[in-house]
C-alpha cells in the first residue's frame, strides 16, 4: 500500500510539473511585433523576406520564435494603437515598416528594441543619432541613398521635352513632398510640364487619372509612400483604364499593370531587417548596429502594359531592366 501511495504521489507531482515546464518553455520563446501598412493577403513577399532574415540568425517562426502581426491596411492612423498594444503584450522587439509605423513605435517605447525599414533619412527624421551610431533603441534599414538621377533619365527616355506629366503625392506625409520636389526639379530640367496632384484616400485616385486625361498628360510619376504601396492594384488598374503610363518604386505596382518600377529591392530590405532583429534577440544592442543602406535597386518594365498603351520602350531602357514582364 505504501509503495502504491508513493507511486500515485509521484505521478501527481509529475502531472503538475509537466504543464509548468511547458509554460516555462513557452515563456522563454521570444516574441516580436510586426507593424506594416498593408494587408496580410498582399504582403506574402514581405513576410517571407522577414522570415529569411530571421532564419539567418537561427530563428524560425512557430518553432523558436513567435510573431505578432499588425496590418494597418492603408490606415496609418492605426499604428499608435497597434504599437501600444505590442508594448503592453509585451514583445521582445518590434519590426516597423515605413516611417508612420516607426514613428508610432518610437513614441510607444524607449526600452523595447525597434528595427525599422524607412524610405526617409532616419537622422533627419529624428529616429537615430547617426547612421554609424544610432543610439537609443532603434536601428534598421534605409533606402534614402536612392538618387533622383536614374529617375530623371527614365523620364527623359520616355517623354520628350514640352510633354505634360503628373506627380502624385500623399499630402499627409512630409517625405512625399520632399520627393515630389525632387521629381519636379528633374522634370523642369528636362523641360517637361509637371503638375503636382494629391491623393490620401483610394477614392481620390480616379479623379486624379481623369484630370490627367483632361490635361493630355503623357505620364504619371508616383512618389514613394506606404499608402501607395498598399494600393498598387487599383493604381495599376486605373493606369491601364485611362491609358496613362506610370512610374513607381515597387515591383508589385508593375506586376499590377503599372508601366515601370524603379527602387530598392523591398524583399532585400526586409531580409536585412529580419537579420538585425535576429541579432538583437541574441543580445546585440540597437545602439551599436549601424543603419544599413540598401544598395540593391530593381528596374522592372511591364512590356505588356507598354504594348497596351501603344508606347515604345527605348532599347536603352530595356537593356538596363532587371526584369521585363511580357
Amino acid at each position: 500500500m505504501s509503495t502504491r501511495r508513493e507511486f500515485i504521489t509521484l505521478l501527481g507531482g509529475a502531472a503538475v510539473a509537466w504543464p509548468l515546464a511547458v509554460r516555462a518553455q513557452q515563456a522563454v520563446m521570444p516574441v516580436i511585433g510586426f507593424l506594416h501598412s498593408g494587408s496580410r493577403l498582399k504582403s506574402n513577399r514581405a513576410v517571407q523576406a522577414l522570415q529569411e532574415g530571421l532564419a539567418e540568425a537561427g530563428y524560425v517562426e512557430n518553432q523558436n520564435l513567435s510573431v505578432e502581426y499588425r496590418w494597418a491596411e492603408g490606415r496609418d492612423e492605426r499604428f499608435p494603437e497597434f504599437a501600444v498594444e505590442l508594448v503592453r503584450r509585451p514583445v521582445n522587439l518590434i519590426v516597423a515598416i515605413g516611417s508612420p509605423a516607426v514613428a508610432a513605435a518610437k513614441a510607444a517605447t524607449t526600452s523595447i528594441p525597434v528595427v525599422f525599414y524607412v524610405g526617409v533619412d532616419p537622422v533627419q527624421f529624428g529616429l537615430v543619432d547617426s547612421f554609424s551610431r544610432p543610439g537609443g533603441n532603434l536601428t534598421g534599414v534605409s533606402n534614402v541613398a536612392v538618387e533622383i538621377g536614374p529617375k530623371r533619365e527614365m523620364l527623359s527616355d520616355l517623354f520628350g521635352p514640352q510633354k505634360i506629366v503628373g506627380v502624385l503625392l500623399n499630402p499627409r506625409r512630409a517625405k512625399s513632398e520632399i520627393e515630389g520636389t525632387d521629381l519636379l526639379r528633374a522634370a523642369q530640367a528636362l523641360r517637361l510640364q509637371a503638375h503636382v496632384m494629391h491623393a490620401s484616400t483610394e477614392e481620390e485616385f480616379a479623379p486624379v487619372f481623369r484630370r490627367l486625361v483632361e490635361m493630355g498628360a503623357s505620364g504619371l510619376a508616383i512618389s514613394g509612400d506606404p499608402f501607395f504601396n498598399s494600393h498598387v492594384e487599383p493604381l495599376g488598374a486605373l493606369s491601364l483604364r485611362h491609358a496613362v503610363p506610370t512610374i513607381y518604386q515597387s515591383r508589385e505596382f508593375t506586376m499590377a499593370g503599372g508601366l515601370i518600377s524603379y527602387g530598392s529591392s523591398f524583399p532585400e530590405q526586409l531580409r536585412l531587417a529580419g537579420g538585425y532583429a535576429g541579432r538583437i534577440l541574441k543580445g546585440e544592442k540597437p545602439a551599436d548596429l549601424p543603419v544599413q543602406q540598401s544598395s540593391k535597386l530593381e528596374l522592372v518594365i511591364n512590356l505588356k502594359t507598354a504594348k497596351t498603351l501603344g508606347l515604345a520602350i527605348p532599347p536603352s531602357l530595356l537593356a538596363r531592366a532587371d526584369e521585363v514582364i511580357e
